[in-house]
């Protein structure tokens, strides 16, 4: 471990303490761009109060909304952590947003500075923002030349946001013309100098831990998303526990290839690397020959990601030509991990340490393993309470059932969210008078404490009056050969009720059938449990998060 103790109370506190503890090693390491940049810890605190004073310039004030819509790269780390050095809230956008649901997050957390992308995945984001109204940029009018003629009396530099002020832009695949009312990236320098560096010290050392940090967008799979808000001493409590459940230390290298607007990338990825001195080596787009590459060159030794991430590390044929040594800590989790994934992991790459937890955006990390537990704990858990939270499985109307039956994972303690951004009514649904927080997700703890979740309760159907939780057939198709992943959904029928559809991913190179299939589900399943339908599918569509998204399978 790397010796820091005592967790700051506030992110610039906990940036100022990296440069003085770690100050010559490496911070970040990104290669995007065409280019590398290696910043030392030291200089990354210097980069981020630069930037800092350049908000303080554009009149960005302590509580204002910082939105930043980029992928994970260098610019991304520096501009959060430059809004929070500020007292400002961070706002995370999507980078997979369509220009109509990035204006909705902006106009809905009243956002007043924009760190945008330049070209990137082919889109050029900041001219989508620019082409006028929401409705005509889903039109497609007034497209990345439309300048402001789209809506007038906006009085800011993009068209019917007047609470945006200030949009910087980031240059990511390319070298792009000036916009007329944005600043790039490269003129932050000479706006910051209009600012003492004094002025900077101040307004950070006057934030608080209970300050609200973010607000994260949930990612909306079930409805319009939610707007989560959490305080500092939150962030940096729950990334505290993720570093300490995962050992992680300033010897350590994380290749971050969960998006950094994703609670799992910012709050398990750079606010974890921040507090004990590791390496941050962002990745903007998921490529499993590019992560191969990045784990070889950089040493990587930490890698976190959703269970499709490590599917793709073993089924790589480029994989035995990568000297992947260097690992030694792998952190998954979702509703369900497969076992056979998780033993594929122990057995076939080379880490150490794999461990799975729970959390979602409105607790970050509620539950992990530890380096300690065995095997089958890891395989078959996401680990105990952790971050001071409480575990409580409920029924229906919200009360504890035996150890070992299923029910609603409920949760409660210092680290649950304060709750949603302008919706009371939600977050009373969400957060009941007793402080648990509802998460809807279905799960059942063992004698020892080790949480396991079977599935979303909004995923279970009813076959013939038996409850059919999903999760549990994509576990046992998760052991037919052939079979690279699952996703299971329940369709109407007019005997039953409900009966359950698969849709099935099959691993290259094997030819599966709708007879394999259900045969092995004859086998290992009960009557009720089995599918009555399959559909073969190349992949199965997700969020950025690696979650399924189920509703578009229905």
């Amino acid at each position: 471990m790397s010796g820091v103790s005592q967790v700051p109370d506030t992110v610039p506190a906990a940036l100022d303490r990296a440069a003085e503890s770690f100050g010559d090693g490496e911070a970040v390491v990104d290669h995007s761009g065409g280019h590398e940049v290696r910043l030392t810890y030291r200089e990354l605190r210097e980069r981020v109060r630069e930037l800092a004073r350049f908000l303080l310039a554009e009149d960005v004030r302590p509580g204002d909304r910082v939105a930043v819509n980029s992928p994970n790269t260098h610019h991304w780390v520096i501009a959060a952590l430059a809004a929070l050095h500020v007292g400002a809230v961070l706002v995370p956008i999507n980078t997979r947003f369509t220009a109509v649901e990035t204006r909705e997050v902006l106009e809905r957390s009243s956002a007043s500075a924009l760190v945008v992308a330049g070209m990137f995945l082919g889109r050029d984001r900041s001219a989508e923002l620019r082409g006028g109204s929401a409705d005509a940029v889903e039109r497609g009018e007034n497209g990345p030349g439309g300048g402001f003629s789209g809506e007038s009396g906006s009085g800011g530099p993009i068209p019917g946001l007047p609470a945006l002020h200030t949009v910087l832009r980031l240059p990511v695949e390319t070298t792009e013309p000036p916009v007329p009312g944005c600043t790039d990236w490269a003129d932050v320098g000479e706006r910051a100098r209009s600012v003492p560096a004094q002025r900077v010290s101040e307004v950070a050392a006057s934030v608080r831990g209970t300050d609200l940090s973010d607000m994260l967008y949930t990612s909306g799979t079930t409805g319009r998303s939610k707007g989560v808000l959490s305080a500092h001493r939150q962030v940096l409590a729950v990334a505290e526990a993720w570093a300490c459940h995962g050992d992680v230390d300033a010897a350590d290298r994380y290749l971050v290839v969960n998006p950094f607007f994703h609670s799992f990338g910012y709050k398990a990825g750079i606010l974890v690397c921040l507090l004990r001195g590791a390496t941050i080596v962002p990745m903007p787009v998921f490529d499993t020959r590019g992560v191969l590459d990045l784990v070889q060159r950089e040493r990587i030794t930490v890698l976190p990601g959703a269970p499709t991430i490590y599917r793709s590390i073993l089924d790589e044929p480029a994989r035995a030509g990568h000297d992947l040594s260097s690992l030694r800590l792998a952190v998954t989790g979702a509703a369900s991990v497969p076992v056979v994934l998780i033993e594929r992991m122990q057995r076939e790459l080379s880490f150490s340490t794999v461990l799975t937890a729970y959390g979602l955006t409105e607790a970050v990390v509620a539950t992990m393993c530890r380096p300690d537990d065995d095997d089958e704990t890891v395989a078959n858990t996401c680990g105990r309470p952790t971050a001071g939270f409480e575990l409580r499985i409920a029924d229906a109307d919200g009360r504890p059932v035996p150890t070992g039956q299923a029910g609603e994972v409920l949760l409660r303690g210092p680290n649950t969210m304060l709750g949603y951004r302008d919706d009371p009514r939600q977050t009373a649904a969400a957060i009941d008078a007793d402080g648990w927080l509802h998460t809807g997700d279905v799960g059942r703890v063992d004698a020892r404490g080790g949480l396991t979740i079977t599935d979303r309760l909004k995923d279970m159907y009813i076959c013939g009056g038996f409850n059919v939780y999903p999760a549990e057939v994509e576990q046992a198709l998760a052991r037919l050969d052939g079979v690279a992943e699952t996703a299971v959904v329940g369709v109407a029928d007019d005997r039953l009720g409900e009966v359950g559809k698969v849709y099935v991913v099959a691993r290259s190179g094997h030819d599966l059938t709708e007879h394999d299939v259900l045969t092995f589900c004859r086998e290992h399943l009960a009557n009720y449990k089995l599918p009555r339908h399959v559909e073969f599918r190349p992949a199965l569509p997700r969020n950025p998060s690696g979650k399924v998204l189920k509703h578009e399978l229905r």
